[in-house]
């Protein structure tokens, strides 16, 4: 086994066993990249020089015999919009083409304390707005698997970084399924979250009441590992939760069968026409394997699916039309004036010429929907009313894990978990959907939903169409995030 195909555990076991140095397991990726990044442009940035300094740091440690954390050593790719200091930061965008970042956000503060080496940072759509990592100022990323196919979005740089083995694990960000696709187009293991369960601080907004960082690793016990090293309160994040942030063996899971009596929840209502046929073979192959395994299959009904989508782009682009009108060439980033007193004079200038330039097709489309339906006598018609739709979305949610009879008004057993597609067709053709955001967006009809409510997801392989890769789904209750990798994990071992 090559040094660029270990995982985590492997990793470590290797690094603590003195098999390899930490030096030598950066290099072997550094060199990966520059091999093979040519033709799949996963990263923005390679940060070398930082990489060693922190390999050679961690080789240092273990000559002391020092006891390291699961991650020391570990090569890890960070999406482009998540700050590390002295780093550039770019969002995927013209605007903030010679940023560097000034200080760490606090996931990468926590993966710095466990002793990660930081390889570098990855492409995206431009601030996260995408669903197909075309949309990045800097050019596409592509799909590993197919390199004329698209690795999904907005994280899909992360996603191929990891499936080409170019890091042992990356970080994504999740605004609507940014982290689920691209694991589901590029076969890798991708985890959402709940909302407040890992510290924004330090994430550029896209939308901030959607937003959320999570791991894309080679398996469910790496993302375990991660999800466990960066969660947990910060004080920079008022809508950040205290969570248990112990991190040691007890990272590792151990369960691989589904837990005892698992009820699983699967909607009809993600079982729509024109989902592709080979994808739904799969997605309803993989849940006959769970029942194969002793778990209760459990038809669902989320009856405000079909508005999700619609909620999910009104409230997303009025949430980026406010977020980004920080970048108007005063304060930081790209600026059309040649000098201060020229902003001075001609400021309305500055910020069109600035923000015209510096931002792409499909962040302006977005500003605009999300300034129009913000202004004076829509915001009632559209905002609000979507907010409230949302409300009914998280319902939906509640009363399947509940199981509310709407009736009786009584609860009866609800199911732990939902099983879905995380899309309904594969990776898609590079170029093929650009000219129809409209299609575009509906890759992520399964995703949003999980975003509107604030749940944790899971993005597991289950399955390939030809080469293509197929993701399930594995959403639950907030908070719960353990059980949903338990659940993966049960998958990933026995199928």
């Amino acid at each position: 086994m090559h040094l660029t195909d270990l995982t985590i555990t492997q990793a470590h076991q290797g690094l603590i066993n003195k098999k390899f140095s930490a030096i030598e397991l950066a290099r072997a990726y550094l060199d990966k990249i520059k091999k093979s990044d040519k033709d799949i442009f996963a990263y923005l940035t390679i940060t070398e020089k930082l990489a060693l300094k922190q390999a050679k740091e961690i080789d240092d440690l273990i000559s002391k015999g020092k006891r390291l954390p699961l991650l020391a050593g570990i090569p890890v790719a960070i999406k482009d919009n998540i700050m590390t200091e002295d780093i550039k930061c770019t969002a995927g965008s013209k605007i903030l083409d010679n940023y560097i970042a000034p200080y760490d956000a606090t996931v990468i503060k926590r993966l710095r304390g466990q002793g990660c080496i930081i390889l570098g940072k990855t492409n995206l759509d431009e601030f996260a707005m995408g669903s197909s990592c075309e949309n990045s100022a800097f050019g596409p990323t592509k799909n590993p698997c197919d390199l004329t196919r698209v690795p999904g979005g907005s994280s899909g740089g992360s996603a191929a970084a990891v499936a080409s083995d170019e890091c042992v694990f990356a970080l994504g960000s999740d605004t609507g399924g940014s982290i689920r696709l691209p694991a589901s187009f590029c076969g890798v293991v991708g985890l959402k979250p709940t909302y407040g369960a890992v510290s924004r601080y330090g994430l550029i907004a896209f939308a901030s009441s959607l937003d959320q960082i999570g791991p894309l690793a080679k398996s469910v016990e790496d993302c375990k590992i991660v999800f466990d090293a960066i969660k947990g309160k910060d004080e920079m994040d008022s809508t950040s939760v205290k969570l248990n942030t112990d991190l040691g063996r007890s990272g590792l899971l151990k369960e691989t069968r589904p837990p005892k009596n698992l009820r699983i929840g699967v909607p009809k209502e993600y079982f729509i026409k024109g989902m592709d046929s080979e994808v739904e073979k799969v997605i309803k192959n993989a849940i006959k394997k769970y029942e194969e395994m002793g778990a209760k299959i459990k038809e669902i009904s989320l009856p405000h699916t079909e508005y999700a989508l619609a909620v999910y782009y009104i409230i997303s682009t009025a949430e980026a039309s406010a977020n980004l009108a920080r970048y108007d060439g005063i304060k930081y980033g790209k600026s059309k004036a040649n000098n201060k007193q020229q902003a001075k004079n001609n400021l309305l200038d500055t910020y069109l010429q600035t923000r015209g330039e510096g931002f792409g097709k499909e962040v302006r489309r977005r500003i605009m929907l999300g300034t129009y339906t913000l202004s004076a006598g829509y915001y009632d018609a559209y905002y609000l009313r979507a907010q409230k739709v949302r409300t009914l979305i998280k319902q939906d949610f509640d009363n399947a894990f509940k199981q509310v009879d709407p009736v009786r008004k009584k609860s009866s057993n609800g199911v732990d978990v939902i099983l879905s597609s995380v899309s309904p067709f594969p990776a898609f053709k590079i170029g093929e959907k650009t000219k129809d955001p409209l299609t575009m967006y509906l890759s992520d009809i399964f995703n949003v939903s999980v975003n509107l409510a604030g749940l944790p997801a899971l993005s597991l392989p289950c399955g390939k169409i030809g080469k293509l890769p197929i993701g399930l789904q594995i959403i639950g209750k907030p908070f719960e995030e353990d059980k949903i990798l338990e659940v993966g994990r049960a998958f990933e071992e026995n199928v």
